[in-house]
């Protein structure tokens, strides 16, 4: 399996975790929340939904009412799919979630984890933050090293290109601050089981997550969907 195509099975687990879809829904989705997947069209989705099927990790399910399923056979098209996840797909998703090695911490995947981290544990969370926060001063460094032997020689237009990026990669280091010490300030303040403390009222920005992790940040699932209805079995 390749890395691109990894990751595109992960963010289907992951949305389908949440409620089926269609496939139509389930693109938009893609393109909508996760936008590292706007070059993905439905050549790409598609085999990768059957895949997913034939992993025993989805199952596909008829959408429509009977009366529609008929009214669709009549004018000579497939009823619509709906993909839903197995047990053992969520099973599946769960031991990807907590996978927190030098993958997650990449330009293309670390967006992808990121927008599921209401599902991720406070633990993995945190190493895939400050592996992302480590990755990413390791290329800060070589940067600075690049921008002063080359100095002299770049003209203005390319060394301001070169500024543009290294100060990109400092927004995100600090980013990546924030967030760390979000997620520190949350685990700091859970009281010890059996201690007798009373737990201290938490920042707004803290939510608890699916995990039963308090900690992280709240994740806007209310967006409104697509009208799916011209999706079809492919």
């Amino acid at each position: 399996m390749s890395r691109r195509s990894g990751i595109l099975e992960f963010a289907v687990l992951g949305l389908l975790r949440e409620s089926p879809m269609h496939g139509y829904e389930l693109r938009k989705r893609l393109n909508t929340s996760l936008g590292v997947f706007r070059a993905f069209s439905y050549g790409s989705l598609y085999p990768c939904l059957k895949t997913l099927v034939g992993q025993g990790w989805l199952i596909e399910e008829p959408g429509s009412a009977p009366e529609d399923a008929l009214a669709a056979s009549l004018a000579g098209r497939r009823a619509k799919i709906v993909y839903r996840l197995t047990a053992a797909g969520k099973e599946h998703f769960e031991e990807l979630l907590a996978h927190s090695g030098p993958d997650a911490w990449e330009d293309e995947h670390f967006g992808v984890r990121f927008a599921f981290f209401g599902q991720t544990s406070r633990d993995v969370r945190m190493r895939v933050l400050e592996g992302r926060r480590s990755r990413l001063e390791e290329r800060l460094e070589r940067m600075r090293a690049s921008l002063a032997r080359t100095r002299e020689r770049l003209d203005d237009y390319t060394l301001e290109l070169q500024r543009h990026g290294m100060e990109s990669v400092e927004r995100e280091v600090r980013w990546l601050n924030e967030l760390i010490e979000s997620e520190r300030t949350g685990r700091d303040r859970r009281p010890s089981a059996g201690d007798g403390s009373v737990p201290t009222e938490r920042p707004a920005s803290h939510t608890q997550d699916q995990s039963g992790n308090a900690g992280g940040l709240p994740r806007d699932r209310g967006s409104s969907r697509p009208d799916p209805s011209d999706d079809t079995a492919k």
